[in-house]
């Protein structure tokens, strides 16, 4: 809820024309902003890969697969049915993305939170089209 949290956050000062979020009377960093992003980002995909490929392995349509991969990659233990339909293989790509989901994207971020590296030189700032 917190990554979530962040991210809107972010999303509401840049519509209202402000430079950096703040909640409570603090300011919310800007790396924070961006580890939240790449969180949801890397989940999306996991999430996005795992569904794909239960829809090749179960032939199914997109709605029981995508809510296994949401379920597993959340590890809220609700299913539709499926999981025990799936081939070995199936099952092993729900346990990887329930692994992933419980310790791989945590240990993502705190890795993206740790590490900090100090750049001697800066790019020239572009400014590119968006939207």
């Amino acid at each position: 809820m917190t990554t979530f949290a962040v991210i809107f956050l972010a999303f509401l000062a840049e519509a209202r024309g402000r430079g950096e979020s703040t909640a409570h009377g603090r300011t919310i960093p800007a790396q924070a902003v961006r580890v939240a992003i790449s969180v949801v980002a890397m989940g999306a995909t996991f999430v996005l890969i795992a569904t794909m490929a239960l829809i090749i392995l179960t032939g199914e349509e997109l709605e029981r697969p995508l809510f296994e991969a949401i379920s597993a990659f959340a590890t809220v233990g609700l299913t539709s049915g499926l999981s025990e339909e799936l081939p070995p293989a199936g099952l092993y790509v729900l346990v990887g993305l329930m692994f992933a989901g419980r310790v791989g994207i945590m240990t993502f971020a705190a890795a993206l939170t740790l590490r900090q590296s100090r750049i001697r030189y800066r790019y020239p700032e572009g400014r590119p089209i968006i939207g």
